[in-house]
C-alpha cells in the first residue's frame, strides 16, 4: 500500500505525506522509542559503548527491522554514542563509561520502508549538577519548538523557540548541525534549523514529517570534526547535550511519532 501512497512536494520542495502515512511513522516511531526505553538500564558505570550498541543492533533485528546507520556512507554501527563534549556522531567502541558521565543515544530504524529518528539523554551514575542542568534545559528547549508546530506556522518559528528558551538559560546553540526531513528517506528537505527569526522560512502544511534534534552546550556554540571525519566535539571541551523527536505536522498541531511508550523520555534525576 505505501508504494501508491499520494506524497507530492510542496513549492518549497518538501514533501507532502497524505493521511494513510501516518501510521507508518508511527510504527517506525513506536520501535525506536521502544529500543531507547531499554537500553537505559545498561547504561551505567563500566559498561562500554558497544555493548550498548550491541543491545541496539538486537532489537533492530529481533524485530524485523534495520537500521538505518548501518552501512550510511560507510558506517558501520547501529546508533551513534555521544559522551559529555561529544556533540553528536560519536562511534561505539571500547570506550568505557565512568560515574557522571552523560551521553546521547541516537536510534534510527527502518520499518516497511518508513524511518523512526530519535535520541535522548542518559547518565552513568550520578549526573554533575551542571550536567543535569544542561539535559533539563536541552529537553525543554525541544519541547518549546514543538510546541509551535502547527499549520501556518514557519520553521523559523521553530528555530526562534529553541533559540530563545537555550540562550535566556545562558547556554549555546549548536549551528553546525540540524533536523531533517524523514519518511521513506533518511533525510530531504528541509534542513530544521534550532535557531532563527520568527515568521521566515517555509510555512508548515499538514503532512511534513521532519526532526528537530536541537544540540545546546554549557560553553561556546563551536564544534570540530574529529580525525574520524564523523565526530563532532565542541571546540572548547564544554559539555553538550542533545534530544530529539521525529514529528508529523496534522490539521492542527502535530504528532510526535517518537513519544516514549514507557513514558520515560524527558529527564528524571
Amino acid at each position: 500500500m505505501t508504494d501508491t501512497l499520494d506524497i507530492r512536494t510542496n513549492r518549497a520542495g518538501i514533501l507532502i505525506h497524505p493521511q494513510e502515512a501516518f501510521e507508518g511513522m508511527r510504527v517506525a516511531g513506536r520501535l525506536a522509542a521502544e529500543i531507547l526505553d531499554e537500553v537505559g538500564a545498561l547504561v551505567k558505570p563500566g559498561a562500554t559503548t558497544a555493548e550498548l550498541d550491541d543491545f541496539v543492533r538486537g532489537k533492530i533485528e529481533a524485530a524485523g527491522a534495520t537500521s538505518a546507520t548501518i552501512g550510511y556512507k560507510g558506517y558501520q554501527h547501529a546508533t551513534c554514542i555521544s559522551i559529555n563534549h561529544v556533540v553528536c556522531h560519536g562511534i561505539p567502541g571500547p570506550k568505557v563509561l565512568r560515574d557522571g558521565d552523560i551521553l546521547n543515544i541516537d536510534v534510527t530504524v527502518i520499518v516497511d520502508g518508513w524511518y523512526g529518528d530519535n535520541s535522548r539523554m542518559y547518565w552513568a551514575g550520578r549526573a554533575p549538577k551542571k550536567a543535569q542542568r544542561l539535559i533539563e534545559i536541552t529537553h525543554d528547549a525541544l519541547m518549546e519548538g514543538i510546541a509551535v508546530v502547527k499549520p501556518g506556522n514557519t520553521f523559523g518559528d521553530i528555530g526562534h523557540a529553541i533559540q530563545r528558551f537555550a540562550e535566556s538559560r545562558r547556554c549555546s546553540i549548536v549551528r553546525d548541525f540540524c533536523g531533517h526531513g524523514l519518511g521513506r528517506q533518511f533525510h530531504s528537505a528541509p534542513n530544521v534549523l534550532h535557531y532563527g527569526r520568527a515568521g521566515t522560512g517555509p510555512v508548515l502544511e499538514p503532512g511534513m514529517f521532519f526532526t528537530i534534534e536541537p544540540m545546546v552546550n554549557l560553553g561556546r556554540a563551536e564544534t570540530k570534526i574529529l580525525a574520524d571525519e564523523w565526530t563532532a566535539v565542541t571546540k572548547d571541551r564544554s559539555l553538550s547535550a542533545q534530544y530529539e523527536h521525529s514529528v508529523g505536522v496534522t490539521e492542527d498541531g502535530c504528532e510526535i511519532f517518537t513519544q516514549s511508550p514507557a513514558g520515560v523520555y524527558a529527564p528524571q534525576f
